[in-house]
């Protein structure tokens, strides 16, 4: 079977770290699939920006997986054989990957074949991991705008004290503080609590 992944240096390199049956050909590319490419693989990882428009009605209900962090399957209308996850930087490496998707059975189908782990979530901005650490790291924009700490003591703070990989600024800056920015403002449309702290440059919001 053949995986089509349109992908950028940094999203490979994670991947590549993921072991899959010697019966599954994983080709990556830096562009999206052609027309002629688009009939010669059996499943596609799209996961350039979401911010990209891409017609995703010609893939034949084959398996189609877009990385969508703050845009829904529902509210863009897309097609049943398309499922999302967020292919932010790091969060590629991690052993189960969250996914939304509609009931199509040809999405868990060929995770099953490649053999890697997903947990089905519910289909809304930043899924579950997205959403938590995107708190997190407009709670420590809080602490440094009331002057708790510095940004490197609350990162070392986090560190050992919760075990994350991370601090919230280290994770800001891997992931794109616009980025960051940007599903924060979606969430805070349905919930106040996640208005952001900072503006999409980073710069703390002084009121």
């Amino acid at each position: 079977m053949k995986i089509f992944i349109y992908s950028n240096e940094e999203q490979e390199k994670e991947i590549r770290q993921k072991s899959y049956p010697d019966t599954m050909t994983l080709f990556f590319s830096r562009n999206s699939p052609t027309l002629e490419e688009t009939e010669n693989h059996d499943a596609f990882f799209l996961l350039h920006d979401d911010n990209e428009i891409m017609d995703l009605t010609g893939f034949k209900n084959k398996p189609v997986v877009i990385h969508s962090v703050t845009k829904n399957l529902a509210n863009d209308s897309l097609p049943t054989n398309v499922a999302r996850i967020n292919a932010w930087p790091g969060f590629l490496q991690r052993t189960v990957w969250e996914i939304a998707h509609n009931e199509n059975e040809v999405i868990p189908a060929i995770f099953k074949k490649l053999q890697w782990d997903i947990i089905k979530v519910k289909d809304e901005p930043g899924l579950i991991s997205g959403r938590v650490i995107s708190m997190i790291i407009n709670e420590a924009f809080f602490a440094l705008k009331e002057g708790v700490s510095t940004k490197k003591e609350i990162d070392l703070a986090m560190k050992l004290g919760t075990n994350y990989p991370y601090g919230p600024f280290e994770w800001a800056e891997k992931i794109g503080i616009d980025k960051v920015y940007d599903l924060l403002n979606t969430l805070s449309q349905s919930d106040i609590r996640c208005t952001p702290s900072f503006n999409k440059d980073g710069k703390i919001n002084i009121s």
